[in-house]
């Protein structure tokens, strides 16, 4: 499984397709794995309580997925999914409300 965090405001399971707010900038919706999740989710969204987590089936997606450096310029940053198209609602598998720490700080998720 991957993951994608976004505000709650933003999700609707209803919809046919998700597109993230910054998908027509970059050109691809930004998923991590278990394991760095929570450096995004940290990096960009410390201190909020709205964000939901979605875990989401790589089998159900029907764009292309690379796995891209985070950052291009350091060859030893972690690599993350990148979905070049929009989320398909029907891949997202489980939603999670997910809260930070008491410093703010978001922790990879648990199950």
């Amino acid at each position: 499984m991957i993951y994608h965090f976004c505000p709650a405001a933003a999700w609707d399971p209803t919809a046919t397709t998700y597109v993230p707010a910054g998908f027509a900038a970059d050109g691809f919706v930004h998923l991590s794995d278990r394991g760095t999740v929570h450096l995004p989710a940290t990096a960009l969204h410390r201190g909020a309580h709205d964000l939901l987590l979605l875990t989401v089936d790589p089998a159900l997606v029907d764009a292309p997925l690379r796995w891209e450096p985070g950052d291009p310029a350091d060859p030893a940053a972690p690599w993350f999914p990148h979905l070049y198209g929009p989320l398909p609602v029907r891949a997202v598998v489980r939603t999670d409300p997910w809260l930070p720490g008491p410093d703010g700080a978001f922790a990879p998720p648990s199950w």
